[in-house]
Formats: C-alpha cells, structure tokens, sequence
C-alpha cells in the first residue's frame, strides 16, 4: 500500500469544493462537534468547587450550592450575551472578529492569542483527564498514560481530518449517553432520598478536619475554580458558517440547548453532591462524579455506563478545540496574521494544517506534563475568560454604533456580560496565577508580538511584489549547468533539454572519486556531444559545496546573472525501488534553494527495458 493509499484510508476520498454545503452540519450533530467541552466541564467543574471549600470542612461543604448557583447564573449570562453575537455575526463572530471590528486591530489579536492557547490546554486537559478516568478503572495502564494520551489525541486528529459532518457521526452517540445519564442521575438520586433507602444513600459523613475557616477569599478560589464550567461556550460562536442555513439561526438554537443542558447537569448534580455528603476522595484515586454514581445508580450497568460515558466525553472535549482552532486560524491568516498555509481547504474540505497544528502542539504539552490534567488545569480558562471580556465589550460598542430598534437592552445584555467576566477574569487570575496562570499571561503576549511580526512580513512582501512601477530588465546573460552524475540516459535527455533553454551550456562533474573520472572523460570524447564537461574537484567529498563555490564564480567572474543546475533524475517503477538509491538530487535542490540568481530543474528519465535484439 502506497503512501497515498494509506492516507486515503485514514482521511477518506477527496471532495469537491461544492460538496462544502452538504458537509454543513445539523443542529444535531454540530451539538456534540461543538458543545462537548462546554458539558464536560459542568460536570467536573463541580469537583474543582469541592476541593477548595472542603479545607473548611461541613461548614464549607454548604455553600458549595450558592458557589455553584452563581456560577450558572454567570453561565446563563455569558450564554445570552454569545447568542446575541451569533445572531449579529452570521458569518461568525468569535471574540477575534468582534474585537477586532469594534475595538481595534490590537484588542482583536489579544483575544485571538487567548482562545488559541486555551484551545491547545483544552485537548491537553481533557484528554489527560479522560485517560486518568481510564487508569483510574486499569491501574496498570498508569505507566503508559502519556502514549494513552498521544495516541487519542491521534485519534481525534484523524477524525476531524475526514470532515466535519464524519467527527460529528463519530461523536454524537457518546456525548448523547453522557447527557442522558447525568440528567438520569438527578431524578433518580432525588427519588431513592425520598425513599430512604439506606442502601443507596450515602453514609454520614465523619466529622472533617477544618484547615481554615469559610472567607470570602476561600469561596472566591471556590468561585474561581468552579467557573472551568464556563470554557467551551464561546465555541459555537466561532463556527457559525460551519452550520446547515439559516446559519445564525441554528447556531443560536444549539447555543440555547448547550446552555439549557450545562446548567441542568451542573446544578441538578452539585444539589445532589449537597443532599448526598459527598466529599472528594482525599486520595484522589475516584471522582466526585464515580462517587455520587455509585450512591445513586449502585454497581450496576448505570454505574458503568455513567463511568464510560465520562471517560469517552473528556476525550472527546478536545473535540471542540478541533472544531475552532483551524477555523480561528484560518481567519488569523486570511488577514495576514499567521501564516497562509493556515487558510488553506483540505481535500477533506477541512482545515488540515490547523487541525496538524493543533494536534501536535496538543501532544507536545501531555508529553510536556507527564499526562498529569492536575498539572495543566491552573493554565486553564485565563485564555478563555479574555476572549470573553473583550467580545461582550466589542459587542455593547457595536449595539452603540448601530443603534438598530431595541439596542439600548442589548447594548445592556453585553455590558452585563462584559463586566461579569472581567470580575471573573481578575478572580480566576489571583486565584491562579502562583499555580501557572501566569504562563499564560507570558505567552498571550508573545503570541501577539508574532502574529503583528507575520503582518509586517506579509505586507512588506506585498509592497516589494507589487506592480507599480516595474521596470522591465535589460536581457540578462543566462549559463545552464547540467550535473552529470555518470554517462547514461538520463544524462543526455538533459543535455537535449538544456540546448533548448540556452546556447551557452556546459556540463558538470563533481570528482567525489579520482579513478572515475578518465572513464566519463573518455565516454565524453567519443559521443562527441558538442558540450564541454567540466570536472570540479572535491577533497571534502562534499556534491553540495563545489557546485554552489562554481555558480558563485561565474556570477561574480564572468558576470553571468542567471545560472539554471539542471539535475538529471530517473524515477523508480516502484516506491520501495527509491530506498536502493541516494537522494543526492534532492539534498543539492534544497543546498541551492536560497542561492540567488541560481534556478534549479529536474529533468526526469523513466528507465525502460531494452527490447530484445531479434
């Protein structure tokens, strides 16, 4: 199976670019593609609250539901705000483009640089946290955690290189039964309380040691912590065109089921941690969630399909960050912030090179970190919470320019918003800045200084292209080098082609090996082929330098301005032939690539059989 073979298999057949309306996804499916970050994170952001407030001990443990309310009404409120900017941005208005449009070219990159390092950190975090959940249940997997964790992220690079719409298939059922048990779990946990039985509800709680008592600074970090919930919500925004028309329509439709299912789950599930006395597992070998399971469901096949479910969505969190970094950085380098091949359509009509670079800078971080998600989790959410404050801040002085019918209540939705999470962004920040937030807070900036040093690249090239006025050259003096590697075939095709292209042609050997040398001389001599050859000696053994040290010389010596090295090569019948032979034509084109006034070409000959003499 030849290369191109295998990645057919792995990415599927090409699609033709109007085929891109019917990969267009459904309400459906773009729910899984781009709301499994934002339900993951309901769910274990309960746990984030727990942690922090049980050094308080039962004290603490009681507001872990008015932490947990406050969160979901700043849920609903960031929510509504980003429905508005679907609805104003039908062609997508993530936080760069709102910012970008409304509050300057600098805020815009800022927010860009934010989402795209909280993209990174969300495969990362979620992956690492799903392949724990796994090694939680097969301790013995524990050692390969970092190649578990490499190997899904390979695996979800795959799924996402083969579309859209095939990544939603993929996706959807495991999404689905995570929802569907949570929301399960609730009812059920509330009925079995109901009934007291003793057997499902938990055990009475030991007193707990109480490391420090209830502060507001301690329920700020409880606050703080909690608000992981919030990440993915802005996801949808950023995909609007990846939506089946009326686009905006069904974006902000999805965005209202996200938000109706987020806030159910994290709510319904902290009430019942609450109702259950449940605490964290100080030794951190089980989760909350496994834990409230276990009490409501039992052992049984609820239990386990609760625990699978949970596995599979952390993985597939990362799923949202597939949906949103290429697209955000297609647009970054359709404006001349990141490099073009970033814009670029796949076969797949996918963008393929940001899906790569968002799967191995992923990979690289769970390497990074040992695998570890407690070890990436302080990274997390500063990004996104910057992203937030400066769209919902771009969008109330957008309803301030536009002044359409009702803009006073929206401009005021905005400004809710905005405000909300600047709150937010300062909390979250203090609480976790000492923890890693400030690497973030390092790299957002270095990551803006090199998209505005791209920019200035990008258009100073454009200036130095640019039409205006050319002036024609004068005629050039034009040499072509045909390197001879040895007297056959290939060789002569190539003399024939460089008669074509110039009357002023010689031939170039390079003496890697004395003894070699009469003979090719002597073969010369006696074809009589009217171009001379010319030996360069080469003591290093080196074909690269000699060739480069001779079209140096005639540009500087004999004043000749252009030099074509033609190169001849001959391709093989099959590719494992290519393993039998050096490349050396290929490392010369990439020695003399950035040679100025040096063209290289490859003449191919394809050998053939000489047919029998009759």
């Amino acid at each position: 199976m030849g290369l191109a073979s295998l990645r057919r298999l792995i990415v599927g057949e090409r699609l033709p670019t109007e085929r891109a309306i019917h990969e267009r996804l459904p309400k459906y499916l773009a729910l899984p593609v781009f709301a499994s970050d934002a339900i993951s994170s309901s769910a274990y952001a309960i746990e984030e609250i727990l942690l922090v407030v049980v050094v308080a001990g039962s004290a603490g443990m009681a507001y872990s539901s008015g932490v947990a309310a406050a969160i979901a009404m700043l849920f609903m409120i960031v929510a509504f705000s980003y429905r508005q900017t679907v609805l104003a941005y039908p062609t997508g208005g993530g936080a760069y483009t709102v910012a970008r449009e409304n509050l300057g070219v600098g805020p815009g990159l800022v927010a860009a640089a934010a989402l795209l390092t909280d993209y990174v950190l969300t495969v990362a975090v979620s992956i690492a946290a799903g392949v724990a959940a796994i090694t939680s249940a097969i301790p013995s997997l524990a050692p390969d955690r970092v190649l578990l964790g490499v190997f899904f992220v390979a695996l979800i690079t795959a799924a996402n290189l083969r579309g859209a719409r095939e990544s939603g298939k993929l996706f959807a059922p495991p999404v689905y039964l995570f929802v569907a048990v949570c929301l399960l779990m609730v009812p059920v946990g509330l009925v079995r309380l109901l009934l007291h039985s003793p057997d499902n509800v938990a055990q009475i709680v030991p007193p707990m040691d109480v490391a420090q008592p209830v502060t507001l600074l301690l329920l700020l970090r409880a606050f703080a912590s909690g608000c992981a919930a919030l990440t993915g919500i802005e996801a949808i925004s950023n995909g609007v065109p990846a939506f089946r028309p009326p686009e905006a329509k069904n974006a902000a439709t999805t965005l209202a089921w996200m938000a109706a299912i987020c806030v159910s789950i994290f709510v319904g599930l902290t009430i019942l941690t609450e109702l259950y006395h449940v605490v964290p597992d100080p030794s951190g070998h089980e989760t909350v969630l496994s834990i409230l399971g276990r009490h409501v469901f039992g052992r049984g096949v609820l239990y386990f399909l609760l625990q699978s479910a949970t596995a599979a969505i952390l993985i597939l969190a990362a799923n949202t960050s597939f949906a949103d970094f290429p697209r955000l950085s297609s647009i970054l380098a359709r404006d001349g912030f990141a490099p073009r091949q970033l814009a670029n359509l796949g076969d797949r009509l996918v963008f393929a090179n940001g899906i790569l670079v968002l799967g191995a800078l992923s990979a690289v971080l769970i390497w990074r970190f040992h695998g570890r998600a407690h070890a990436l989790i302080p990274l997390y959410a500063i990004g996104v919470f910057i992203s937030f404050t400066l769209s919902q801040a771009g969008m109330v002085k957008h309803w301030l320019a536009l002044k359409t019918p009702g803009w006073e209540v929206k401009a005021a939705i905005n400004a809710t918003g905005a405000v909300a999470t600047a709150v937010v962004l300062i909390v979250v920040t203090t609480a976790k800045f000492t923890h890693g937030a400030w690497m973030v807070l390092l790299i957002v900036p270095i990551l803006v200084a090199g998209f505005r040093k791209i920019a200035v690249h990008y258009r100073g090239l454009s200036a130095m292209l640019s039409p205006e006025g050319y002036a024609p050259p004068r005629a050039i003096r034009h040499t072509v080098l045909v390197l001879v590697p040895g007297f056959h075939r290939g060789v002569l095709d190539a003399l024939a082609y460089a008669r074509t292209i110039s009357t002023d042609s010689e031939a170039v050997f390079v003496e890697i090996d004395p003894r070699d040398t009469p003979a090719l001389q002597e073969h010369w001599r006696r074809a009589g082929l009217g171009i001379p050859l010319t030996v360069l000696k080469s003591p290093w053994r080196s074909l690269a330098e000699p060739i480069i040290h001779y079209t140096r010389t005639l540009r500087a010596e004999k004043h000749v301005e252009m030099v074509t090295v033609i190169i001849p090569e001959f391709v093989t019948t099959h590719w494992w032939h290519r393993l039998l032979h050096n490349q050396s034509g290929l490392m010369l084109k990439l020695a003399l690539m950035f040679e100025p006034g040096v063209v290289v070409t490859n003449v191919r000959y394809r050998p053939r059989p000489t047919p029998p003499e009759s």
